[in-house]
Parts: structure tokens; sequence; C-alpha cells
């Protein structure tokens, strides 16, 4: 990152390390719930600035494999969505506090969107023309498929990223500017696993059949539209949704076996999640889905 920035190392360090001032027992579903998973979003809140972030120059093997990947425009159009998805819900909500967190959840994922255009302005990668990106009919609907979209990407993101930091298919310099984001989307997800619980938990009993079948029917959702991804595009002919490093697994984690790289997932989204409150609920069914497939994969 760029040196004018006040303080990066102790940002970055406030960016993964979090511990709730009450140092009670936490009841999930309670208003001690919600300001703990609030405030945790507010408070690792990382305030650097696109425009400030240093674009390392790459040798020119390394520009190629960059400029090369196919998943630019996804990636831009990805985060735009995501956006204006999260800011539509912040809107409805009432409690002043989880419409902050979930307003600075939107201006993150707006500057993801603006990390990336400025990635691909400082390497010369073209882009196509983006769309509109109109808010949502139902809002709560994008915010939930959102979420339970980036817990699936996120969770391989973090074992790409690491396996083209450690293969050296991303430089050094380029990783460390990248960094914040990627940590970013950790904290995102630990937010909205919180969110899913306390919600839920809040709910009168007789609203939570309903809540589970729109839950069951954004995972098949989900689950189609990956499908759609891994053979190129969805049943629209559009690509969508797909984190920028999941997208091109294929090239990034060449280096790794199906095997190594769930290892590696795993390894990397609890060392991303461990510097948080302990009292966090944090994402299990890709870790659990990822430990179940390795019980059936030779070592």
């Amino acid at each position: 990152m760029s040196d004018t920035l006040t303080d990066a190392a102790a940002e970055d360090y406030a960016l993964r390390n979090w511990t709730f001032r009450d140092q009670a027992r936490m009841r999930i579903g309670s208003e001690a719930h919600k300001q703990m998973y609030c405030r945790m979003l507010l408070e690792t809140h990382n305030p650097y600035k696109p425009a400030v972030l240093d674009w390392p120059p790459l040798a020119p093997d390394a520009l190629k494999r960059l400029t090369s990947l196919p998943i630019w425009d996804i990636a831009v159009q990805t985060e735009g969505r995501a956006s204006i998805r999260v800011a539509t819900y912040a809107a409805t909500l009432n409690d002043p506090l989880l419409r902050e967190a979930i307003e600075m959840d939107a201006a993150e994922e707006a500057r993801h969107k603006h990390v990336l255009s400025r990635l691909v302005a400082a390497y010369g990668i073209e882009l196509a023309p983006e769309p509109e990106y109109p808010a949502p009919r139902d809002a709560e609907w994008a915010w939930m498929f959102t979420g339970y979209s980036e817990c699936i990407d996120s969770f391989f993101a973090f074992g790409l990223f690491r396996s083209a930091q450690q293969s050296g298919y991303f430089p050094e310099s380029l990783v460390e500017t990248f960094e914040p984001v990627i940590q970013e989307e950790a904290r995102h997800i630990l937010f909205f696993i919180n969110w899913v619980a306390w919600y839920r938990r809040r709910m009168p009993w007789w609203r939570r059949p309903w809540h589970s079948l729109r839950v069951a029917a954004i995972w098949v959702k989900l689950v189609w539209d990956r499908v759609g991804m891994a053979k190129g595009m969805d049943a629209d002919g559009v690509m969508h949704d797909s984190n920028f490093l999941a997208a091109n697994s294929a090239s990034i984690g060449a280096a790794l076996d199906a095997r190594q790289l769930l290892e590696l997932c795993l390894v990397e989204n609890d060392q991303r999640m461990s510097g948080y409150d302990g009292r966090l609920l944090r994402p299990t069914l890709m870790p659990w889905l990822a430990r179940l497939a390795l019980r059936f994969m030779k070592k």
C-alpha cells in the first residue's frame, strides 16, 4: 500500500484482530450478539482508498498472466451488483446500528469494484461496457443471496489466493496490495453468518418455515449458477456472481491437485477467521463439505 496512508501496519492489524469489549457470555439472538457482530464490522474497517493503492510494475511474464485471465469483466460487475443489493437491503432497516453496519458492508463492496477498476486501468486491461445495476425488487432475498454466495466463493478464494502467492503466479508485491480486499471478504461472511443466526433466532416461530424455504431456494439457485459458470455461462448466456479468483481456479490453482487445494482452503479459512472474537459464529457449511470431500479423496 501507499505510504500516504497514516499507519498501514496498524490499520492492517486492526482489520484482522478484534475482541468485543463486553466479556460476558453471549447468547445468540440477543441484543448483545447484535452489538458484537455489528461492532466487529464497523471497528475493523480499514480506511484505505483505492486511489492511493500502489499498483507495482510487473515483469512481462507476470503482466501477461494477469492480463490473460478472462475474469475481469465478471469481477467488476459482480462487485457492482453486490454493492447495490446490500445497499438496497440496508435502506429497508430501521435499526440504526444494523443499518450502519450493512451500509458499511455495501460501501466496502463498492470499494472493491473501484479497486478492481484501478487495477485493470493500471495494467491496461480492457473491459466490456458495464451494464446497469438496478436495485432488486426483493431486498432481503438479494441480501441473503449475496451473503450465501460470498460464503461459497470466499472459501475457495482464500485458498486460491494463497496458492497464487506461494506458486509465484502473482508476484508478492501485487499480493500485498490486494490482500486487504480478500480479508474484507472474510469479515463480510463472518458478519453475515452471525446476522443469519441472530435474525432467525428473533423471528416468530411461524415465520421460520417460510424463511427456511427461501434459504433452500437460494442454495438451489447458487448451485445452478455455479454449474452454469463451470460451463462458462448461465442459462441466459451471462457470466455473473462469481468471485474473480474462484472463476479462474484452473489457472491460478494449477500447482495444486484437488485435495491440496481443499486442504489449503481449510487452513486459510481458519487463519483468516482466527483473529476475531471467539464468541462470534464462524461459517461451517463450506468447511464441513470440504472435510467430507477429503474423506473420499486419496492422499
